[in-house]
């Protein structure tokens, strides 16, 4: 540019001698005004459309109102005005650290129980109170019936406790028929611990999620049963079939 407006030399031997092209030295800045346009249509639509992105600008710049700016131009401008979308952060959560699986160190020391859900062939849900005793995952008791509120679950470990005798712990989750007032005092009168896991923490409970992955491969999944009475009916010959029900040898004396 100097040599040229200084010496009066001719643009073509200017070019050539510093090895620039005749269309790069007559190019000329677009006017800010236009930028200024550009600049207005997106602080309005991203007023209007607080949720709109830069590709739906643009695209709208671009398909709707006919505009033939250069997306990287737009782009530019749309960075410098800060207009890109706030990304709320998730919040991370403080979990707590797990506490390790107790192991009993005899049998009657820890028992686990938790529930189940199937359903009939009509389409009727029922439910499995499944009872293992943590020390050798002995299958204790399965009780089946449509509802097993708090009072047939004390129902039920009355009867296990009558040929086995009582744990000193019994391990549940936070279901709302173990967090019930019902099967607290009945465990405070027997001077039973209702040890509940942490929540959001199955593998607390691992003895008797296991045991229930057996139950449903061995015989809940595998059979469509009609009635109440043939579900209680086979998972009582499943627990003499596979040695969990007392018999002379396995009841503690």
């Amino acid at each position: 540019m100097q040599a040229v407006q200084k010496h009066n030399i001719k643009v073509a031997l200017a070019c050539r001698t510093f090895s620039i092209s005749e269309t790069c030295y007559r190019y000329g800045r677009k006017l800010d005004s236009e930028n200024e346009d550009i600049a207005d249509w997106l602080l309005r639509l991203t007023t209007a459309r607080k949720t709109w992105g830069f590709g739906l600008c643009f695209l709208y710049l671009r398909n709707i109102k006919g505009f033939t700016w250069n997306h990287k131009r737009v782009y530019r401008i749309y960075r410098e005005l800060e207009l890109n979308l706030r990304i709320k952060p998730r919040k991370r959560l403080v979990r707590e650290r797990p506490e390790p699986l107790a192991v009993p160190e005899h049998p009657n020391r820890t028992w686990s129980m938790d529930f189940m859900a199937d359903q009939l062939a009509d389409g009727r849900s029922f439910r499995t109170l499944n009872v293992i005793d943590d020390f050798n995952r002995e299958g204790l008791g399965i009780e089946v019936d449509f509802s097993l509120p708090a009072e047939r679950v004390v129902r039920s470990l009355n009867r296990i406790i009558e040929w086995r005798g009582k744990p000193d712990i019994i391990r549940v989750d936070n279901g709302p028929e173990y967090i019930s007032g019902t099967l607290l005092a009945w465990a405070e009168k027997r001077n039973i611990t209702i040890a509940h896991i942490q929540p959001g923490k199955p593998q607390q409970n691992a003895y008797i999620e296991r045991y229930n992955r057996t139950v449903r491969h061995e015989w809940l999944g595998c059979l469509i049963f009609d009635t109440i009475k043939e579900v209680q009916d086979h998972a009582t010959r499943w627990l003499c079939w596979s040695g969990r029900l007392p018999t002379a040898s396995n009841v503690p004396e």
